[in-house]
């Protein structure tokens, strides 16, 4: 399972939103997540991939761009 389908399981986990709606590319507000929604889920994402998100990171809107930026994070670094 990629890591889109993976955030899809997570927001249908938590939100009881049904996974077929959930578009890559859509604006995570498009589903109702309001910015409280929007941090319990960044919360949850963390925990579940075992990533710390940058405070700086505002570009993060879609499930695209927050697959982009966890497997970005998951990437081990050079030694």
């Amino acid at each position: 399972m990629n890591t889109v389908e993976q955030l899809k399981q997570l927001i249908h986990d938590k939100f009881e939103i049904d996974v077929s709606t959930l578009k890559a590319d859509a604006p995570l507000a498009d589903y109702g997540l309001d910015s409280l929604s929007l941090a319990e889920l960044l919360f949850t994402v963390e925990e579940h991939f075992n990533v710390d998100f940058p405070d700086n990171r505002q570009d993060v809107n879609t499930l695209a761009s927050l697959a982009a930026l966890i497997d970005e994070l998951r990437v081990p670094s050079p030694a």
